[in-house]
């Protein structure tokens, strides 16, 4: 795989290195994720960051689209507009991934959950300009049908 850069995501990084790339983004989140939580009781806390993240940038009009199993996820989700969709295929949906504008992927271990991002040994990388990102979106793209 050839990129212009991969930048290693460890543990605890995961909020400080990809809330800024939803930040910063500007046409399209491409999100597909085993397990998501949202903590409305505890807004400060890192995934709740993450999810915000994912709200403003709707806002912003960046196209989000999500694939997860969490139904509670899905219908918060819906009720702010974004596109979401629950795996129609009896096979689990396990893969971690998003993309960014087409340009940047993020995937690895980390679940969208407070424990992934702060307590749990995960291992992510964020791939910046990649050859083969092309494949990632159609993956993506098949999955969504």
């Amino acid at each position: 795989m050839n990129c212009q850069s991969i930048e290693t995501v460890l543990g605890g990084e995961f909020p400080k290195k990809v809330i800024p790339l939803i930040q910063e983004s500007k046409q399209s989140i491409k999100i597909i994720v085993f397990d998501w939580r949202w903590y409305p009781v505890d807004p400060g806390c890192a995934c709740q960051q993450f999810n915000n993240a994912i709200i403003a940038a709707k806002k912003r009009h960046v196209e989000v689209s999500v694939l997860t199993n969490c139904n509670d996820v899905l219908n918060i989700l819906r009720r702010e507009g974004i596109v979401v969709r629950k795996p129609l295929s009896r096979r689990l949906l396990h893969s971690k991934l998003l993309i960014v504008d087409d340009l940047h992927l993020v995937i690895g271990s980390h679940n969208y959950t407070q424990n992934a991002f702060t307590s749990n040994f995960e291992a992510s990388v964020i791939l910046r300009d990649c050859d083969d990102l092309k494949q990632f979106i159609s993956y993506f793209n098949s999955l969504c049908r």
